[in-house]
């Protein structure tokens, strides 16, 4: 499924791609979204801040709408300090948001990912893989 938590750890495979100019990918042309409840985890979001790219995430959440995220990310070094509200605005972007329809695009190689009822065609031809 390509729920944002997916979304902000990939990032474009060709071989004429480079972290970070190939991250994130982002939402274009999203034909249908879903909103699907999910289990809210404190500990579990908590844990995961720290791998999370902060203005990735607010970036692809704003494409898709939602901009409940603020400006400063959370510290993720002081995970207990995050309020409870942060945490279920955090989760809700991560793991509620599904993207059923569109495309994923690379910033740099501009190569198109379709996605089709929620899972993205991450495949590239033999000749773009990088090695």
């Amino acid at each position: 499924m390509v729920r944002l938590i997916t979304q902000n750890l990939l990032s474009c495979p060709s071989k004429v791609c480079a972290y970070p100019t190939n991250f994130p990918l982002s939402f274009r042309n999203v034909e249908r979204l879903e909103m699907v409840e999910a289990e809210f985890n404190p500990g579990f979001v908590r844990g995961f801040l720290r791998k999370l790219e902060w203005d990735a995430l607010r970036k692809s959440a704003g494409e898709l709408g939602n901009t409940d995220l603020p400006e400063q990310a959370p510290d993720y070094t002081k995970p207990d300090e995050v309020s409870e509200e942060l945490l279920r605005t955090i989760h809700h972007v991560l793991l509620e948001i599904v993207v059923q329809d569109g495309q994923m695009v690379c910033p740099q190689c501009e190569h198109v990912f379709q996605i089709k009822d929620s899972i993205p065609n991450m495949l590239l031809a033999e000749h773009e893989i990088r090695k």
